[in-house]
């Protein structure tokens, strides 16, 4: 099957993602700075999820572009990362709303935590008929590190929550430079 429909439908449920996020914003009561403070830990954690979504987007798009063609596993894999993704609105809302508190913020985590493995196992599905792939994911360091810093990150957020967002930030600063692994395939 050709890639360009799941690259399309992935895109379309992305942007959905972003938009129902967006829409948890609520619009503060009032025209004073003091009216927006309690809105600070909302759009903090929709930041960080824009910007986590932003990745995964930028990800797939570079992980796509290298294969010619997609198999019924890598079409499974891909709606096995789309429905992760598509659980970040609800546990960032929930993130905010709470103010970072311990629960909450360790499910974020383990949102995120289930996006990477997907991802590897899409990652894995597109590179099994496909050897520039392979090449290029090579031993996918940065992704296997991601995957331990989401389980710590889970932990520490149960113990100290600010200490669990700390390493969700630093998992999005180590991604936020596109992966460079694809672009000269």
């Amino acid at each position: 099957m050709g890639k360009g429909r799941l690259e399309a439908f992935s895109d379309g449920v992305i942007a959905i993602i972003i938009t129902i996020m967006v829409l948890e914003l609520k619009v503060p009561h009032g025209t004073s700075w003091a009216a927006l403070e309690p809105l600070w830990p909302v759009f903090f954690s929709y930041v960080l999820s824009f910007i986590y979504v932003g990745i995964y987007w930028n990800n797939h798009h570079h992980l796509i572009h290298t294969v010619s063609h997609v198999t019924g596993a890598a079409l499974w894999a891909n709606l096995h990362l789309l429905f992760w993704l598509s659980l970040l609105p609800f546990v960032t809302g929930w993130v905010g709303e709470n103010h970072y508190a311990g629960l909450p913020l360790a499910c974020y985590g383990c949102v995120l935590f289930m996006c990477s493995i997907a991802y590897f196992v899409l990652a894995s599905c597109l590179a099994a008929d496909n050897e520039a792939l392979k090449r290029a994911l090579g031993k996918d360091r940065k992704g296997k590190l991601s995957t331990l810093l989401y389980a710590i990150g889970i932990v520490a957020s149960l113990g100290a929550p600010w200490a669990g967002f700390a390493i969700y930030v630093a998992v999005a600063m180590i991604w936020f430079i596109p992966d460079r692994r694809f672009e000269p395939r």
